[in-house]
């Protein structure tokens, strides 16, 4: 038996607002949003009293999604630190396919999205950077040169 695809990453976030704003900048679309009032979802995420809202975003035309959700309650609990460095244990980054590297890196910069290091050429294969946006999260950029 296979694993047929990966269908989303869930990424906790305060302010869904402004994260469903940097990754639409980016290129994602939005999919949905709205509460999750399904009874099921506390005996999956093995919580209590849970309200939250969600939001799901798409890669477009292509395979790939993101899932947010706000925690109205349980209130989330902040790691830290907060801006954790790329050798903490755990999910540390998402990475997208992007067609012009400098071009998402300086739409995503005039957002406020910061380079975590700098953009980096891997042999003739790549150009790669990660960007850190709101609440820390980081996506890594990858750009196909050949």
């Amino acid at each position: 038996m296979a694993i047929r695809r990966l269908d989303n990453v869930l990424i906790v976030v305060d302010d869904l607002d402004a994260v469903i704003a940097f990754f639409l900048a980016l290129g994602l679309e939005l999919e949905g949003r709205g509460p999750l009032d399904w009874p099921g979802a506390e005996r999956v995420i093995g919580l209590t009293g849970v309200r939250q809202e969600i939001a799901m975003l798409r890669v477009p035309d292509g395979p790939g999604r993101i899932e947010l959700a706000r925690f109205h309650q349980p209130e989330a609990i902040t790691p830290v630190p907060a801006e954790a460095p790329a050798n903490t244990l755990g999910l540390r980054r998402v990475m997208f396919a992007v067609d012009d590297l400098h071009e998402v890196v300086g739409r995503m910069r005039q957002r406020g999205a910061e380079l975590v290091g700098e953009i980096v050429r891997f042999e003739d294969v790549y150009l790669l950077c990660y960007l850190r946006g709101p609440e820390g999260i980081v996506v890594g950029l990858a750009e196909q040169l050949s």
